[in-house]
């Protein structure tokens, strides 16, 4: 639906880098959560220096498992266990760092 604009944006400079999702297009379900843990320690340093982080979709199961698995990738890169973890992800979304729009 968006891809014209996200390759544009890619073009431009907007975006230095996409990845891609696909859970219904392909024969191997490849979810959001799956390319957050591929690239964690990046996710995690991004996120260190004040990157902000958009969750849109599914509030039943695709943001539940983003946030899941954004809470693992928090926990293990930062060295810290699950309730640290999670009250690291209430600072960001208090500081509006970590949005969603989740129906």
């Amino acid at each position: 639906m968006f891809e014209r604009e996200l390759t544009d944006y890619c073009h431009e400079g907007l975006l230095t880098r996409l990845d891609l999702a696909f859970s219904r297009d392909q024969p191997e379900k490849i979810y959001v959560q799956h390319r957050m843990l591929q690239h964690a320690a990046e996710l995690w340093s991004w996120l260190e220096d004040g990157a902000h982080l958009y969750v849109c979709g599914d509030a039943q199961c695709m943001a539940r498992d983003v946030e899941a698995g954004l809470a693992y990738i928090v926990a293990k890169e930062g060295c810290m266990d699950a309730a640290a973890a999670k009250a690291y992800l209430a600072r960001l979304a208090g500081e509006g760092r970590y949005q969603k729009d989740i129906y």
